[in-house]
């Protein structure tokens, strides 16, 4: 990890100790995170995040109590900085799209190559979302995202490598009406750089029709 870089800080929250435990060597081994606290349900997650104010909490979705899926506001309010990484066996699109409307900024499944967790914490703490090979479709286009069909042909045209002038030509639009629309869309999907923006129209099928 460079000189100065701050570590990922990191809450697991999971019913199984062994689970935990498991996570816990594996991140642990990654330079640029550390395991700050351990929860067995959501109100211990809840207090983990009050106490230690992670960047990520990495949730189970089938904890004792009340169902997670329903606490995650709850739980992003104990910790407004926090962003939540879902990781469950629950291989569901319909499941992985209401955690991401809930709050939750990422969705992996257990069964997922470990690099996939790394990737899906990084990716999040950086600001953007993660969602499973498989389950990318969850990321579709909703009343959260709510964007424009201007934006979305500004996406297209992004994720293609087009400059901003080239998109204002194609569009017949200003630079600074293009320059606009991609802060609306970053800002919406809270995603800062272009490669999630292709990763996000990749997964929407936007780019199907290119060869």
């Amino acid at each position: 990890m460079p000189y100065g870089q701050q570590r990922i800080s990191v809450v697991i929250a999971d019913d199984h100790a062994v689970v935990r435990r498991g996570l816990r060597m594996l991140l642990e081994q990654e330079p640029d995170m550390e395991v700050l606290a351990e929860a067995g349900d959501v109100e211990e997650a809840r207090q983990a995040l009050a106490n230690h104010r992670p960047g990520i909490l990495l949730l189970d979705l089938n904890m004792p109590g009340p169902p997670t899926l329903d606490k995650v506001p709850e739980l992003l309010e104990a910790s407004p900085g926090t962003r939540i990484v879902v990781l469950t066996m629950e291989d569901d699109a319909a499941v992985a799209q209401e955690a991401l409307r809930r709050g939750a900024s990422g969705y992996v499944r257990k069964g997922a190559e470990e690099s996939d967790l790394a990737q899906a914490i990084r990716a999040v703490a950086g600001g953007g979302r993660f969602v499973s090979e498989g389950l990318s479709h969850a990321v579709a286009p909703s009343a959260e995202d709510d964007l424009s069909p201007r934006e979305i042909e500004v996406l297209r045209l992004i994720a293609l490598g087009h400059t901003n002038p080239e998109i204002g030509e194609a569009l017949g639009i200003g630079v600074r009406t293009v320059e606009t629309h991609r802060r609306h869309i970053q800002e919406k999907l809270r995603m800062s750089s272009r490669a999630e923006l292709v990763r996000y129209a990749l997964d929407r099928g936007l780019l199907a029709s290119e060869s």
